[in-house]
């Protein structure tokens, strides 16, 4: 049984996920909130496998919540939820480790995949091309940091191709191919660059690539 968590600041909305999730023999809604405080605390009290997060709310928004929920359970998986397909809130609430994001009009089986993927541990909630609309729209110039530079130098020649290959949308099948290793190796490289760069997950690692400029974000299809 996968157990969810809803944020939202509107009861009509965390009715309706409700009733779409509880339909879903596999997945328990354990609790609602209706602000970023009592995300936390519900966090800590059911510890559900992946929270449903509103991107703005009143008093602590989603973006402040969603960081908080994580520093307090790291085993959380965030999605968060929004009106707009690019929105400047979800791109910070992705840099602060929240998984993806979900329109709040999707299809209830949309919805309920979504949740499945995040509690799987999936990568690929979040379609690479999405990620480099969001950092083209949100990132001017690439950041100039000392610390960002002495981090991308922790990495070897090879971790650092893995890198701009994961920030290009590749799987790690279609790396281990174009690298000419086996996948397992492809796994273990991953593994190690999100160590390394302290990065939580594959969405965060796309994002880093894009905003030290290790990789361009070029043409946008906005």
């Amino acid at each position: 049984m996968i157990t969810v968590g809803i944020v939202d600041d509107q009861e009509l909305v965390r009715g309706g996920i409700r009733m779409i999730l509880e339909q879903e023999p596999d997945l328990e809604v354990v609790g609602e909130a209706a602000d970023g405080a009592a995300a936390v605390t519900l966090a800590s009290s059911a510890a559900p496998d992946v929270m449903l997060m509103d991107v703005q709310m009143p008093g602590t928004d989603g973006i402040a919540a969603a960081s908080a929920v994580l520093d307090a359970a790291p085993g959380i998986r965030v999605l968060m939820l929004t009106t707009f397909d690019l929105d400047e809130y979800v791109y910070h609430a992705l840099r602060a480790g929240a998984s993806g994001f979900l329109l709040k009009d999707m299809a209830g089986e949309e919805i309920a995949a979504a949740v499945r993927q995040a509690a799987d541990g999936a990568d690929n909630l979040l379609a690479p091309s999405v990620i480099r609309r969001l950092v083209a729209r949100f990132t001017h110039s690439p950041r100039a940091d000392a610390a960002l530079t002495r981090q991308l130098s922790c990495l070897t020649p090879r971790e650092g191709e893995v890198l701009r290959l994961i920030a290009a949308g590749m799987s790690n099948a279609e790396i281990a191919e174009q690298m000419t290793v086996a996948p397992t190796t492809v796994k273990t490289h991953v593994a190690r660059i999100l160590m390394k760069l302290g990065l939580r997950d594959r969405v965060q690692a796309v994002i880093f690539a894009y905003e030290t400029g290790l990789v361009s974000t070029g043409p946008t299809d906005e």
